[in-house]
């Protein structure tokens, strides 16, 4: 099982500290299996989270276990790093560990040294401090978050989802994160410049809403080129009445949903087949392949091709080589 540790701090910042491990620990493989082993380490017993106190049950020694580390931010970020917070994490990344920094964990994370000559982010408010304090790194405050390979950085704290749902995806694949983003109730719209590497879940269907059944036709329908008059003959309502309870329930348009929704298929399809571009086109209900190009790079930022590229180890056992595939 994947382990993944948490690194509490003296000063750490608890939505920082909980959005992770709520994320993980709730992961569930498609067998209902646990995904991820969360472990909360501390280099004391004690750690100061401001309103409170906690408790780690896992000292640093933990970090040599992990697979994946995470770092969450503190209340000051320019707080000098422990010299043996600052061992253990080089010797994890030393062993191929993947380290991840949440909002303001960026400072730690650059205070080892492993983000020189890398490009990072952190909360908006900070960015500016960070790059004056780690020239040698290149600091992006205009995305959610930054994947370099083995380290990655999110910005505020509400960005760590988006990028636990992105790890999560490398590791397991889109539905198993599909799952964990509809239990974290992502918006269906996240603003960013990094929408490329933004797990697209399908749109959540809020339970026990009035819309639920219709979410859900719409999901199985989606294939077919529909109108906001279907929909809303569907919905036995009005076109402006459907419009006005789909923003009150979903935050967003039948038709943007729709798209959604058919963006988040084909990227399932770019995953896990070797379905041609002209194909996933069909089936995802496009009209034709030069729209769905045009449609997924608007959406996800690169092209299906470039797409199923940077995600092929994830594919499931239907896909095969890219071949001549032309996206």
């Amino acid at each position: 099982m994947h382990t993944v540790a948490v690194l509490a701090l003296d000063q750490v910042i608890p939505f920082d500290l909980s959005a992770p491990i709520e994320v993980f620990t709730r992961t569930r493989l498609p067998d209902g299996r646990p995904a991820y082993r969360v472990r909360i380490c501390a280099p004391q017993e004690e750690v100061d989270a401001g309103a409170f106190r906690i408790r780690a049950p896992y000292g640093l020694e933990a970090l040599a276990e992990a697979d994946t580390i995470i770092l969450p931010g503190t209340a000051d970020p320019t707080r000098p790093l422990p010299e043996e917070v600052r061992e253990a994490l080089l010797a994890a990344a030393a062993h191929g560990t993947r380290i991840a920094s949440v909002c303001a964990g960026a400072f730690v994370l650059a205070a080892t040294g492993l983000l020189d000559g890398r490009r990072a982010t952190t909360h908006w408010v900070a960015a500016q401090l960070l790059a004056e304090r780690h020239p040698e790194v290149t600091v992006d405050p205009d995305v959610l978050y930054v994947d370099e390979g083995q380290f990655l950085t999110s910005a505020g704290a509400a960005a760590s989802l988006d990028l636990c749902l992105h790890m999560i995806r490398k590791d397991h694949g889109s539905a198993v994160a599909a799952d964990a983003a509809r239990l974290s109730v992502m918006p269906l719209e996240r603003e960013g410049g990094q929408a490329q590497f933004i797990v697209h879940a399908l749109p959540p269907s809020p339970t026990g809403a009035t819309l639920e059944p219709l979410l859900r036709w719409l999901e199985e329908n989606a294939d077919r080129d529909l109108t906001l008059d279907d929909i809303a003959a569907r919905a036995g309502m009005s076109s402006r009445t459907l419009n006005r309870r789909f923003r009150e329930q979903t935050g967003t348009t039948p038709l943007q949903w729709l798209h959604r929704a058919r963006i988040c298929r084909a990227q399932y399809l770019l995953e896990t087949t070797a379905h041609p571009v002209e194909r996933i086109a069909s089936q995802t209900g496009f009209g034709s392949p030069t729209a769905f190009r045009d449609r997924f790079k608007r959406v996800v930022g690169t092209s299906p091709y470039a797409y199923r590229r940077a995600f092929q180890g994830v594919r499931g056992p239907d896909s095969g080589a890219l071949g001549g595939e032309v996206a």
